[in-house]
């Protein structure tokens, strides 16, 4: 799963985010770029709600990566 975070999104925004995937049983790693922040999500994020991470604040867009199966 790949968060993609808001260029305007406060560290406080970011922060919370993080926490919320670690409440999840999440691991992520974190890329910074100039303009963006994209957290890539491992772990079993097959029973993540989208949506639900969708809705943070400061959140962009969320993509989930399919299974090869």
């Amino acid at each position: 799963m790949i968060v993609v975070m808001k260029k305007q999104a406060s560290e406080k925004e970011l922060e919370r985010i993080k926490e919320f995937l670690v409440e999840l049983d999440c691991d992520f790693h974190q890329s910074t770029g100039s303009e963006r922040v994209i957290l890539g999500v491992v772990g079993d994020t097959n029973t993540i709600s989208v949506e639900q991470i969708r809705a943070q604040e400061g959140v962009l867009e969320v993509f989930r990566i399919p299974n090869e199966d």
